[in-house]
């Protein structure tokens, strides 16, 4: 059965360690990280998580895109386990666009990140998949993966003008849905 795990916030050190490769992907220990990261991020309103973030120095992460409270505009997708992921090329388009994070609880960021990749990770059953993303699950893999090289977003932010909290974004996403219907 699959637990939630506190998720530490910055400050903590793991989160700026380069998380170490996952050599086994078949060990019980990794399998039932993988059930817990899908519940913590569930439970969190997360539409990603990397294993760092709940203090496991670990190339893992989860990318489970979903309407929520936090993000109420993001596709659906069913929880997605990456495991030693690597972004093997992008196109040339950065977006900027407002991110958030667990780890940074009650604060968004705009941060520019690639339109379009192309990445490589292994599944959960330790099968090589390659794919090609775009737009927000692009930008969910691009935040994930610097989780796994010890970057938070806070760190492609381009200056304070480019912060606001939560409250104020989501104020924000109900103004502009509020102004669109009209």
């Amino acid at each position: 059965m699959a637990t939630k795990r506190d998720v530490i916030a910055v400050g903590d050190p793991v989160l700026r360690q380069v998380a170490a490769p996952v050599a086994d992907v078949a060990d019980p220990y990794v399998q039932r990280l993988i059930d817990d990261l899908i519940e913590t991020a569930r439970l969190a309103n997360g539409v990603g998580i990397a294993a760092p973030q709940i203090s496991c120095s670990e190339r893992l992460f989860i990318v489970a895109s979903r309407p929520n409270a936090r993000y109420p505009q993001a596709p659906l997708m069913e929880p997605t386990a990456m495991l030693n992921p690597r972004l093997v090329a992008h196109g040339e388009t950065l977006v900027q666009g407002w991110e958030g994070c667990l780890s940074v609880p009650g604060v968004r960021g705009l941060v520019p990140r690639y339109e379009h990749i192309d990445v490589e990770y292994l599944g959960r059953d330790g099968a090589l998949r390659r794919q090609q993303l775009a737009d927000f699950v692009a930008r969910i893999f691009q935040h994930e993966l610097d989780h796994l090289d010890g970057i938070v977003f806070l760190d492609r932010v381009g200056g304070k003008d480019d912060l606001m909290s939560e409250a104020d974004y989501l104020d924000m996403l109900l103004a502009a849905r509020g102004s669109s219907r009209g």
